[in-house]
């Protein structure tokens, strides 16, 4: 299939055109080029909302009840789940697809599953271009779950809209995992397996650590909301704060900053790829043992030596 083709066929909500172009994503084809521009004047419509948190802090099943609260307002959902990578093949494990099996005859529910492929920061690397992808092909709302993750990987509040960081009673002291980063860039902390002994001991640390930060009038305060995710409950007040958070962004103009950001680090990103593999032609460069040898014996300096093969792949 021609990239036009494909384009055309995605604008009018092909879901396996949808499907092709994300793999085409995953794999850095050569028609990516051409797809992205015709892509670029449906994009910037979709809500953008990510899941966040430790393993085994429910965010596959909230997910999964968000979809079917979404469905219940008759808006068009399309999932990306970001799975730990295969060590054998390096695919996703498709996890999160298992779970969310009630969604899969609904002509109004996307879902893919992507591999990390070792990126870190519980995202994959291809994860800008396929919110593309899906914001092009007419979604409502994304849902971007990450993989389970650790205290520093934060990539997700550069990609989403809005940020949900869950947590659940028994998983640490809520306070200490703040000090390194995952909380703090919390839209909605949500204190999900809330019928569990600890919750209101989570939620009231959760509570201490936000109103701990200075924040002005005007900036938004994240809320806390208890789930029980499994059965649906608090489910319709997460969407409501997530409407609430929403309508801030959009009112403050601070939805328009946070796409820009988006924009930009997706351009530095490619930028950054195309460098690379200009620069994977230095292993070869004829100057480079005698400028190596020059450094290890004193005769010149590592920063002269990088100009050197600089001045020469620009040429």
């Amino acid at each position: 299939m021609q990239a036009p083709e494909l384009v055309d066929r995605m604008i009018q909500e092909d879901r396996r055109a949808v499907a092709r172009a994300i793999s085409l994503v995953e794999n850095a084809a050569p028609q990516l080029r051409e797809i992205m521009a015709g892509l670029a004047p449906h994009t910037g419509r979709a809500r953008i909302v990510g899941l966040t948190g430790s393993p085994g802090v429910g965010k596959s099943t909230s997910t999964n009840a968000l979809v079917k609260a979404l469905r219940a307002r008759r808006e068009s959902v399309a999932v990306l789940a970001v799975d730990p990578s295969s060590p054998f093949t390096g695919g996703a494990l498709l996890g999160d697809r298992v779970r969310m099996q009630e969604h899969a005859t609904d002509n109004g529910v996307f879902i893919r599953s992507m591999a990390s492929r070792g990126h870190l920061g519980g995202l994959s690397w291809a994860t800008p271009h396929a919110l593309r992808v899906l914001d092009a092909a007419g979604f409502d709302v994304i849902l971007v779950e990450t993989v389970g993750v650790g205290q520093a990987e934060v990539d997700i509040a550069r990609h989403a809209d809005t940020t949900v960081v869950l947590c659940a009673p028994g998983m640490g002291d809520s306070v200490q995992a703040a000090k390194a980063g995952v909380l703090e860039i919390a839209d909605i902390f949500v204190v999900n397996k809330a019928d569990r002994e600890g919750a209101r001991v989570t939620v009231r640390e959760l509570r201490q650590m936000v109103g701990q930060v200075e924040r002005a009038p005007e900036e938004w305060k994240p809320p806390i909301v208890s789930t029980v995710a499994a059965k649906g409950e608090g489910v319709e007040e997460l969407l409501e704060r997530l409407d609430q958070h929403h309508a801030h962004l959009t009112d403050s103009g601070e939805l328009n900053r946070r796409r820009i950001a988006r924009a930009r680090e997706e351009i530095e990103a490619i930028v950054m790829s195309v460098l690379r593999e200009r620069l994977g032609d230095i292993h070869g460069h004829a100057g480079l043992d005698k400028l190596a040898d020059a450094v290890a014996t004193g005769h010149g300096d590592p920063y002269t030596a990088a100009d050197t093969l600089l001045s020469a792949l620009d040429r």
